[in-house]
C-alpha cells in the first residue's frame, strides 16, 4: 500500500501542493501534521504514520525535509523502514530506496553525517582546549563566591545557637527552633 506523509511548520502555510502531489504519486492514505516543526520530536501524523506501515507498504513524501527533523533522524527513520520491509520515496528529491541507487544514497548520507559529527566534535574539543590553555574557565560560573562557601560551612558544622549568635538573632528564636527540631 502507498501510505503518504505530508506536514508544514506554520499554519500559515498550505498542505495543497504536498496532498497533490502525493495524490498523484497514487498514495491510498494520507497523514499529516498541521503548524508542526520538523525539529519537533512528537508529531502525531507522524506517529500515525509509522504505525501504519506494514512489511510491503512503501511510504511516499513529497520532500526529505517533511519528514525528518535531521539527517541522523532521515536515517533512522530509513534504516528502520527497510529493517520493516517498508520502501520509502521522496518525489522531490527523486529518492525511492528500494532502488539500489537509493539504498546508496543513504549509506553515503550516513557516511557523511557520522563524519560530520565525528569532525564537529574534534572541533569542540579542539576549541575548548585552546580557551582552556588561554585561561578561560568552562562550565557555569559559580553562584558562591569562596569566601560565601566558606560561611555556609561555618554555619553547617555550628549549632542553632551559635548560627543565630553569629548572625546577631535573637537566642529565643533560635532556641523556639532548636526545641522544634527535637
Amino acid at each position: 500500500m502507498l501510505i503518504g506523509y505530508a506536514r508544514i511548520s506554520t499554519i500559515d502555510q498550505n498542505l495543497d501542493l504536498q496532498l497533490d502531489a502525493l495524490s498523484r504519486a497514487g498514495c491510498e492514505k494520507v497523514f499529516r501534521d498541521e503548524g508542526v516543526s520538523g525539529a519537533k520530536a512528537k508529531r502525531p501524523g507522524l506517529e500515525e504514520t509509522l504505525k501504519a506501515l506494514n512489511a510491503g507498504d512503501h511510504l511516499v513524501v513529497w520532500k526529505l525535509d517533511r519528514l525528518g527533523r535531521s539527517l541522523r533522524h532521515l536515517i533512522d527513520l530509513i534504516t528502520a523502514f527497510e529493517e520493516k520491509g517498508v520502501g520509502f520515496t521522496s518525489i522531490s528529491d527523486g529518492i525511492d530506496t528500494t532502488t539500489p541507487i537509493g539504498k546508496l544514497f543513504f549509506h553515503l548520507s550516513g557516511a557523511f553525517a557520522e563524519y560530520e559529527t565525528n569532525i564537529n566534535s574534534e572541533r569542540t574539543k579542539a576549541g575548548m582546549a585552546a580557551a582552556k590553555a588561554r585561561g578561560v574557565k568552562m562550565g557555569r560560573p559559580k553562584k558562591r563566591t569562596l569566601q560565601q562557601q566558606q560561611e555556609i560551612v561555618k554555619f553547617e558544622s555550628a549549632s542553632l545557637d551559635a548560627t543565630a549568635r553569629q548572625l546577631g538573632a535573637d537566642n529565643s528564636v533560635a532556641e523556639s527552633q532548636d526545641d522544634s527540631i527535637h
